[in-house]
């Protein structure tokens, strides 16, 4: 079953969707297996065994109406440090920067500066849809994408901001990279980041980037949340 909440894609539009899984899980709607937010609608997988589609229907639309920012729990903050001045890890950088008419700094500097919301997680898994990007840096995405791009890669392109999670195909702009993983899935929560999330980015060096890396991996270094 999809539940659309409206055409636009906004943080308004966005936030009922959330709102709207939120009381689905907390009413524990008979039948419901899963909910999955993207930016305007929410599908609910639903067992037919045990609920019709017209009860749930009607369950829903119940619903539906109380579904506002005044219902969801207070949102996380997550910090995700990111090594943009390395060519190897933000290989795109130079080229946006030139197209925007900005200075390699100035363009991290919009970049890291802005906190972004995770609209829903989607395409791979733990791949963050965010939106909050600074308007001066909105972008096309690539003409052409390309076949590879390292999990971690932080890019953007259009009006959204993304880090993938997995090596996958992609048409973002990458600026740099985190080495924090978006997807372990030997991990108690496989997927770091969640649908409602606050973002901020931290500037770091190839050398800290590199530390975090090896912490990471031996499964010792803690993400800042709050």
């Amino acid at each position: 079953m999809c539940v659309e909440l409206g055409e636009e894609i906004s943080v308004e539009v966005n936030t009922r969707v959330r709102a709207l899984e939120f009381l689905i899980q907390q009413k524990a709607l008979t039948g419901v297996v899963e909910t999955v937010p993207t930016y305007s609608s929410l599908l609910v997988y639903y067992e037919p065994r045990e609920v019709g589609y017209e009860a749930l229907c009607a369950s829903i639309a119940e619903l539906a109406p109380q579904a506002t920012t005044g219902v969801l729990p207070p949102a996380r903050s997550v910090e995700l440090p990111c090594c943009y001045n390395d060519p190897e890890l933000g290989f795109d950088l130079a080229a946006p920067a030139e197209r925007l008419a900005l200075s390699a700094d100035e363009l991290v500097r919009l970049h890291a500066g802005a906190e972004y919301l995770v609209y829903f997680i989607g395409f791979t898994p733990g791949l963050p849809y965010m939106t909050g990007m600074p308007e001066r840096i909105n972008i096309p995405r690539l003409d052409t994408p390309r076949t590879k791009t390292p999990p971690g890669s932080v890019g953007i392109g259009g009006i959204q901001c993304c880090i993938y999670s997995v090596e996958s195909p992609g048409g973002f702009w990458i600026l740099g990279r985190t080495p924090l993983a978006l997807y372990d899935p030997g991990a108690a929560e496989p997927t770091l980041l969640r649908a409602g999330d606050r973002v901020r980015f931290r500037r770091i060096d190839r050398a800290e980037f590199d530390a975090i890396g090896r912490a990471v991996a031996a499964r010792t270094y803690r993400p800042v949340i709050s």
